[in-house]
C-alpha cells in the first residue's frame, strides 16, 4: 500500500521560503527505502509532498520534515528578537 500526503506552509516572506526551501533539499534529494518526498514553491507557500511504501513510514517521514521546518522557523524567531537588542546594544553608548 503507498500512502501520499501534501502539506502546504505558508512563510512570511519570499527570503523565508528560499531559507526554507535551500535547508531542506539535502534531505529531499536522499530518499530513504520506505519514503521520498519533494518540495515546491508557490506565491509564499512551501509545498512538501511526501511518499512512503506505508502510513507508519509516512508518519516518520511527516514528523522528520515538520520539524526541520519548526526548527528553521524558530531561528528565524530567534534572530528577530535579537535583532533589536543588538541595535539598542550598539547604539547605547551613543550620546548626543
Amino acid at each position: 500500500m503507498k500512502a501520499k500526503a501534501t502539506v502546504r506552509v505558508k512563510l512570511a516572506s519570499a527570503q523565508k521560503l528560499q531559507t526554507v526551501f535551500r535547508s531542506l533539499e539535502p534531505e529531499v534529494h536522499s530518499p530513504t527505502a520506505r519514503s521520498e518526498a519533494s518540495l515546491a514553491k508557490e506565491d509564499k507557500y512551501l509545498i512538501l509532498m511526501v511518499e512512503a511504501k506505508d502510513t507508519v513510514a509516512l508518519r516518520a517521514a511527516l514528523n522528520a520534515y515538520l520539524r526541520w521546518i519548526n526548527s528553521i522557523l524558530s531561528v528565524f524567531q530567534i534572530l528577530e528578537k535579537e535583532e533589536p537588542s543588538v541595535l539598542e546594544s550598539e547604539t547605547s553608548g551613543l550620546h548626543y
